[in-house]
């Protein structure tokens, strides 16, 4: 496994240590085993979509947690309805298995609804850029007339 010294970063880059931990943090990152699958997907400018494969799963034994620009999705199976009933497989390829998936949200991303349908559960995400943030016009306005640099009185009309 190749690991990365981002020390000189730290020394020559004021501001930038977040990032800097967000990239450690990847580089270190185990190789999770793939299970479940998902799509990420942009559905506008600043709206995206996480669809997560959860066969099998309710809605309780889901639970979807946002902590520090940190996504959480976990599944935890609860034993079967029929528990008491003794069964014998001959093939059993439906993974019934808890599973931890997290996904790193940029700022202010947030999460505006999840559902859960045909065993997909569907996250919904916007970018939500605060009013000091966004882009913004400023009107020029024109001075009004100036003013006779050479003061005196007007002759008065006869």
């Amino acid at each position: 496994m190749r690991t990365y010294d981002f020390t000189p970063l730290y020394r020559s880059a004021v501001g930038f240590d977040r990032l800097a931990g967000l990239l450690e943090s990847a580089a270190a990152t185990r190789q999770e085993n793939g299970w479940p699958p998902y799509n990420i997907e942009t559905t506008g400018e600043n709206a995206y979509r996480i669809e997560i494969a959860v066969a099998g799963f309710k809605p309780d034994e889901l639970t979807l947690e946002v902590k520090e620009n940190l996504l959480t999705v976990t599944g935890r199976k609860t034993a079967n309805d029929d528990a008491g009933v003794e069964r014998t497989y001959l093939h059993r390829g439906l993974a019934e298995r808890d599973f931890d998936r997290r996904f790193q949200l940029a700022d202010y991303v947030v999460v505006r609804s999840a559902d859960l349908a045909d065993g997909l559960l569907s996250i919904e995400l916007a970018r939500e850029l605060p009013e000091a943030l966004k882009p913004r016009r400023i009107e020029i306005g024109a001075r009004a007339t100036a003013k006779p640099l050479i003061e005196g009185k007007a002759p008065k009309a006869a």
